[in-house]
């Protein structure tokens, strides 16, 4: 059963085509992320799927309806452009968007108050918004969204802006919702995040999809690499002529070989040249996935 599903969807704006014939499907129950680059389209599908923008072309489902407008109260969506009523109270703000998605007031305030407590914001309910630091404004943000208890979650960019805290904060929630059978969507652009959490993912670039599929399905398309994590400079590994590419981030470097090449002779020449710390051979990431995919013709 499928909570969502696009059908060779398109939107244009003018002449420029910001999704182009798109198709995927959103398991139930299931945490799925749209990946890909800023400007890849992303945000445009989650809006027609929240019901904001209508298709040019195609078709969208949503929980069994033609469109998001038509279930919004059984739909959590946190927009990328996150904003608050600023002299409202934080927990009357809470209510009202409680009541705007079906709940009594009393509800919506309890179950307000309940959740601000259980995350750190219980001493700042009768505070006004624009008295909150930026990161409680975030969470409180996030907060509005799963108040009414949405069987469907769409966030955009939802770690966009966080601090370390709010980061953690934010991918601990998402486990919780779908540990409680509720299906989360989201866009990023951050591939490290979505490696580790998604059951599902589908690459766009340029307003294309270029990959889906379960994560696992998908890393199994592609061969593997080599994890070094290592102290001092790693700057020989660009030098060695079995390396066909790396992706060095200083003390961690993702290495991929020639096909002819040793992962054994690798690791010998490393351990002449830095501190071997780890050693892995592994499947690609995420991010090396989607830059060999965007390299190759779609």
């Amino acid at each position: 059963m499928y909570a969502v599903s696009m059908e060779s969807v398109t939107k244009r704006f003018g002449e420029f085509v910001a999704v182009d014939a798109i198709s995927l499907s959103v398991p139930a129950g299931s945490i799925y992320g749209i990946l890909g680059p800023n400007g890849a389209g992303k945000t445009t599908s989650i809006r027609m799927i929240s019901g904001i923008f209508a298709p040019d072309g195609g078709c969208v489902s949503v929980l069994g309806a033609g469109s998001g407008v038509e279930v919004r109260q059984r739909i959590g969506y946190l927009p990328e452009e996150k904003g608050l009523y600023k002299k409202m109270y934080a927990v009357d703000l809470l209510a009202y968007f409680g009541s705007l998605k079906g709940l009594s007031p009393a509800e919506a305030r309890r179950r307000g108050q309940a959740l601000m407590e259980r995350y750190g914001l219980g001493e700042y309910a009768r505070k006004k918004c624009e008295a909150l630091s930026k990161g409680m404004q975030q969470k409180l943000q996030v907060l509005m969204t799963v108040l009414h208890e949405p069987e469907l979650l769409i966030l955009d960019e939802p770690f966009s802006g966080l601090d370390p805290v709010n980061i953690e904060m934010m991918r601990d929630l998402i486990l919780e919702q779908r540990q409680a059978g509720r299906t989360i969507l989201f866009s990023t652009h951050i591939m490290d995040t979505a490696e580790k959490m998604c059951d599902h993912v589908c690459l766009f670039h340029k307003g294309r999809k270029v990959l889906d599929g379960t994560l696992s399905g998908v890393k199994s398309r592609f061969s593997g690499g080599i994890i070094l994590e290592f102290d001092g400079d790693g700057s020989f590994l660009h030098k060695l002529p079995e390396v066909s590419r790396v992706n060095d981030y200083t003390r961690h470097a993702e290495v991929f070989l020639r096909d002819s090449s040793s992962p054994q002779d690798l690791l010998r020449q490393a351990m002449e040249h830095v501190t071997v710390r780890r050693f892995e051979v592994a499947q690609p990431s995420l991010h090396e996935i989607f830059v060999r995919t965007v390299k190759e013709p779609t």
